[in-house]
């Protein structure tokens, strides 16, 4: 399929590599011309890179800020309509211990909201960037929690984890993004504590 990915960033550019080595195509939507050029020399050429946009591709990944989320689906709304549309957002607040969301919501709940014909996923919050440029983490595949209502469209995502080495994991209705950011967000908040550098992974073990 191909992958389009809002974002140059470390986890752009994570997921980008997991897509890669899955055989898919990439297109990166950069901010500018520089961002553009760097995102380039990071994928050695194998990935294309637009600036603004248009936003194509089967698939759309949302790997910014939650702010800048917000407006980039605001700004792409009509391009989206019927896309996947993969959320990555943990909506942390400016201290890292809270959401900035409401309580009975999510960012993927709010973000869907703004581009109601999109078919939103969230997907790869809780994976850091560190770990998505091998896919794993001693030894083990990374664990992919998706949550969404669109069968379909979780589909394709678990496709794309799966083809890049990873684990999916359907984690049922959008109603649990909520859950998930909360996760990520007790992830981030444990990087201190167990001193592992954003290079540890939630793993669900049965």
């Amino acid at each position: 399929m191909d992958l389009t990915i809002i974002g140059t960033g470390n986890m752009a550019r994570g997921i980008g590599k997991r897509a890669l080595a899955g055989g898919h195509g990439l297109t990166l939507v950069a901010k500018d011309d520089q961002h553009a050029e760097d995102a380039k020399g990071a994928f050695d050429g194998s990935a294309q890179t637009v600036v603004g946009g248009p936003v194509e591709g089967d698939v759309v990944v949302l790997a910014v800020y939650y702010p800048d989320a917000r407006a980039a689906v605001e700004q792409h709304a009509d391009e989206l309509d019927g896309k996947v549309v993969v959320d990555v957002t943990n909506p942390v607040n400016d201290s890292f211990d809270g959401l900035v969301v409401p309580p009975d919501s999510s960012a993927t709940r709010e973000l869907a909201e703004l581009a109601p014909g999109a078919r939103f996923v969230k997907a790869f919050n809780t994976t850091f960037a560190r770990t998505l440029e091998s896919g794993e983490v001693a030894g083990q595949p990374l664990d992919v929690l998706i949550a969404g209502d669109d069968e379909d469209a979780k589909q394709a995502v678990a496709t794309l984890a799966r083809d890049g080495g990873l684990n999916p994991i359907d984690s049922g209705p959008l109603s649990r993004a909520r859950e998930l950011e909360a996760a990520g967000l007790l992830h981030m908040t444990l990087q201190n504590q167990l001193g592992t550098g954003f290079a540890s992974a939630l793993k669900i073990v049965a």
